[in-house]
């Protein structure tokens, strides 16, 4: 059996760890977080697409340590706001909001919307680095519509607002197994997986 990969996920979030590990689940990879993260200097990610700010999280991150690093960036993304939030996703309510104010905000930009105007995709951008050098880039997206009031109780994020229509239920009304099957970062990752196993 070969022995496993190992990556570092450039992050503090355990949430995300564990979101990674489940889709890992069954594949020769170990994944952790960064040691001592919150003591090494931050990335900011202030760069307009999500691309730019995966591939500077994941080459400022791969400089301090000796294993490869994945690194994503991800958000919603909604033509009819003219792109927003986009990469602003996790701060377009301010800095510290939590998830129930950034929906509330989105739900006031999209007041009048109907129809198509309501139509989103969450999309993804992983960037696997190592020693200050881009290794591979990975992207996907999952299409679906905004509903005017949140529904259920899973997921993160803007998930109780985005209905998946193939479902006809949004990301916070199915189990993270299923969530993992269609969602951006789940088709993202499993490219991800592909490479490695290549």
């Amino acid at each position: 059996m070969p022995s496993p990969v190992r990556l570092v996920v450039a992050s503090s979030n355990p949430g995300k760890l564990r979101e990674y590990q489940a889709l890992a689940a069954g594949h020769p990879i170990e994944l952790q977080l960064f040691p001592e993260f919150d003591s090494l200097p931050s990335f900011e990610e202030i760069y307009l697409t999500f691309a730019e700010n995966a591939a500077g999280k994941a080459l400022h991150y791969s400089r301090h340590s000796a294993l490869p690093v994945i690194a994503d960036d991800s958000g919603l993304v909604v033509p009819a706001l003219g792109g927003a939030p986009g990469p602003k996703s996790a701060r377009y309510a301010g800095a510290g909001a939590s998830d129930a104010e950034r929906v509330n905000k989105l739900l006031e930009e999209l007041r009048g919307k109907s129809g198509e105007e309501r139509r989103a995709r969450f999309v993804c951008i992983q960037v696997l680095a190592q020693a200050g050098k881009v290794v591979a880039v990975f992207s996907d997206f999952v299409e679906g519509m905004l509903l005017d009031a949140p529904r259920g109780a899973g997921g993160f994020g803007y998930d109780p607002l985005f209905l998946y229509e193939p479902l006809g239920k949004t990301f916070a009304e199915i189990p993270r197994e299923q969530k993992n099957q269609f969602s951006h970062r789940g088709k993202s990752f499993r490219k991800l997986l592909a490479f490695l196993a290549s």
